[in-house]
């Protein structure tokens, strides 16, 4: 089935529920005045649906193979990316002064959904650039930006992230990687890395890996990691390429999913060291690393809306045309009816689109969040914005991904037998999806940031403005009076008073037994975003109320408020009272 990418949604999610508009209104978005969204996103769609999207079966299919130490992707990869990288999309939203254009995150991020949706494995190459390019402008040094990031932004070269280790995961403490001083500004590098995405490739000349190390005198722990800059070839001082760098891809994962994209164990040193370059300060490079895995949390939550939206579609086209049994009203002898007209296959189809677009909303309404907090002109601003998106990236990357493969699962239930076969595609779907909920942090971890970290910022009173943001919602959905809400109101809000109940023991509970607030953590992150995302859907179905398609948001959020939300009371529950349920688990595990 042919993807077709939801521009209208995608348009009317950054317009109403996110606040595009009144991002342009307030002056923080003149690039995207005139059209200009519109405009961008149906060319980004064009080249979605009919450049990378043919590749997407074919990628699953063959993957990346690993010979002599070259990585070659799978056929017609190479030559998509170039056309990709030449259009200008990889430059959409890097600094002006490096060659990028400079625009909104919020565009980017309805881009980087289309791109994901067309190939997921694709557009992981691409989505660790941009964080590579964010890296290197915040922590760089002049002469590693004036050699690198213009390079990076029109997308000759591809970055990396290296964090992974044999024996440290997500668990940092345990990086073993070292850099030596060479004595002449550059380091050499030590160690081995794993699960890198596209560590090694043919799709352009150049990779520069960013590697966290540690220096001989680091102190322990986090705390004594460093960010270096290696890239596969040494570049000389004319911007050409010199020697190949001490460093080899050792080998490439067999993976359950996004079989295209070549995940690398990769080897530094086996001549006496891989030359880098600090980013940043010796010691620091966490906190350097983190602005590239902030901007990947965001992308990867996309990525869970883009499977989803993916997976729904090719589940709808398949309800309208398979035929089974008959329809409730049909007469006797008539033919088989298309299954759509089944209950329980609407249910799930319902399911799976409101599920995408209460989790597309949450991102985007992330973005607005992100680009508030770096456009907005006075400091106070800014900082309300950065709160506002430091609470939402554990929401949105943990939920948007989680929605990623309950959707393509359910869509392989639509498909019945045939969903369970790999050549109708289903499958891949869920294969891919399965990553998302994994790497840039487990959503566990997500769940735990939100609770010990989130929560906190300026008091609670963050946390309690989003609260505040959501009592709006349910305000105006009450005073619609609007028939099509049907008990939306009344779910909406039965969920925002758990939310805020949930909040104030998680408030209190954290100081006291921070055990019982870490057993609740998943629960409490699940409860925020139905809360979120129900507000999200409303929102949108009062806006678009008496246009051509309202019908259709109302009844999405309708469904949404009345099947899915009805769940929040009782993640209250888990939340304030099932701490002691995970801690009697020791009489299970003892045995």
């Amino acid at each position: 089935m042919q993807y077709r990418a939801p521009v209208e949604d995608i348009i009317a999610t950054l317009r109403h529920v996110a606040g595009l508009d009144r991002l342009v209104a307030d002056g923080l978005a003149p690039e995207l005045e005139g059209g200009v969204t519109e405009a961008v996103l149906d060319e980004a769609a064009k080249f979605a649906q009919d450049v990378i999207a043919p590749l997407n079966r074919i990628g699953d299919k063959h993957g990346s193979v690993l010979k002599d130490g070259a990585v070659t992707t799978p056929p017609g990869w190479k030559e998509a990316y170039h056309a990709w990288a030449q259009a200008g999309w990889n430059a959409l939203p890097a600094p002006e002064a490096h060659g990028g254009q400079g625009l909104p995150l919020m565009l980017q991020s309805a881009c980087t959904e289309m791109w994901n949706s067309a190939a997921l494995a694709f557009a992981l190459g691409p989505l660790l650039t941009v964080g590579a390019i964010e890296a290197l402008e915040a922590h760089g040094s002049e002469q590693l930006k004036r050699t690198y990031l213009a390079k990076l932004v029109s997308g000759e070269w591809m970055g990396t992230m290296n964090l992974t280790e044999p024996q440290a995961g997500s668990d940092l403490n345990a990086l073993r990687t070292k850099a030596e001083r060479a004595g002449d500004g550059t380091y050499r590098i030590t160690g081995q890395k794993i699960y890198i995405t596209y560590g090694e490739h043919d799709m352009t000349e150049n990779i520069v890996h960013l590697v966290l190390a540690r220096l001989p005198d680091a102190p322990a722990g986090t705390r004594g990691i460093s960010l270096f800059l290696v890239p596969k070839f040494l570049v000389n001082e004319d911007g050409s390429l010199g020697a190949h760098n001490d460093l080899r891809c050792s080998g490439i994962e067999h993976k359950l999913g996004i079989h295209a994209s070549p995940t690398c164990s990769m080897a530094y040193g086996d001549r006496g060291g891989a030359i880098g370059w600090l980013i940043g300060e010796e010691n620091r490079g966490l906190a350097c690393m983190f602005t590239m895995m902030n901007n990947a949390r965001l992308n990867v939550a996309l990525q869970g809306v883009a499977i989803a939206e993916r997976a729904y579609q090719q589940a709808l086209a398949f309800a309208q045309d398979r035929r089974q049994g008959t329809a409730l009203d049909a007469p006797k002898g008539a033919p088989m009816s298309p299954i759509i007209v089944h209950p329980d296959v609407r249910r799930m189809l319902m399911e799976m689109r409101a599920k995408t677009q209460s989790a597309r909303a949450l991102c985007f309404v992330l973005a607005e969040a992100i680009d508030r907090s770096r456009r907005a002109p006075d400091e106070a601003a800014r900082k309300q914005a950065s709160e506002r998106a430091a609470i939402l990236t554990p929401v949105a990357k943990a939920y948007a991904t989680d929605i990623g493969i309950e959707v393509a699962s359910t869509g392989v239930q639509v498909h019945g037998g045939m969903g369970f076969v790999e050549e109708t595609g289903a499958a891949q779907h869920l294969r891919d999806a399965r990553i998302c909920t994994i790497y840039e942090g487990t959503n566990g971890i997500q769940a735990i940031d939100l609770v010990l970290r989130k929560l906190p910022l300026s008091g609670g009173a963050a946390v309690r403005a989003l609260i505040a943001e959501m009592r709006g919602v349910v305000a105006q959905v009450e005073q619609a009076n609007t028939p099509g809400f049907g008990h939306s109101a009344a779910r909406l809000k039965a969920a925002v008073d758990a939310l805020e109940r949930a909040t104030d023991w998680m408030l209190e509970t954290m100081g006291a037994d921070q055990g019982a607030a870490l057993a609740g953590a998943t629960p409490y992150l699940k409860l925020f975003a139905l809360a979120q995302g129900g507000t999200g859907l409303a929102r949108k179905a009062l806006a678009l109320k008496g246009e051509e398609g309202g019908l259709a948001h109302l009844a999405t959020a309708r469904f949404y408020a009345e099947q899915i939300v009805t769940e929040a009371p009782a993640l209250e529950l888990a939340v304030t009272e099932g701490a002691g349920a995970v801690a009697d688990a020791d009489v299970v595990f003892a045995a």
